[in-house]
């Protein structure tokens, strides 16, 4: 996978990122299970993806919650982006 810096910070994400929003309930129908979810986010990681989008009014809350769990245990590898304010 390629990688990309973002914006002007010395952050270095994947070239391709995952938009989480169809990911939990809350934001029209969710392609899956919790469970389900979480496996997909994983595998995206070892496919080398490496930046994460999501939002607080994607649930609200519960997708920023979903896509935290997922990548607990590979913290230090991603960047998750998220965006707030109505």
């Amino acid at each position: 996978m390629q990688k990309r810096k973002l914006g002007k910070s010395n952050l270095e994400v994947s070239a391709m990122g995952l938009g989480c929003m169809r990911l939990s309930p809350g934001h029209g129908t969710v392609a899956g299970t919790r469970q389900e979810m979480i496996a997909l986010i994983r595998a995206a990681v070892e496919r080398g993806v490496t930046f994460f989008d999501t939002a607080e009014v994607y649930g609200p809350f519960v997708n920023e919650e979903l896509v935290g769990e997922a990548l607990a245990p590979m913290r230090d590898q991603v960047v998750i982006a998220t965006k707030f304010g109505f």
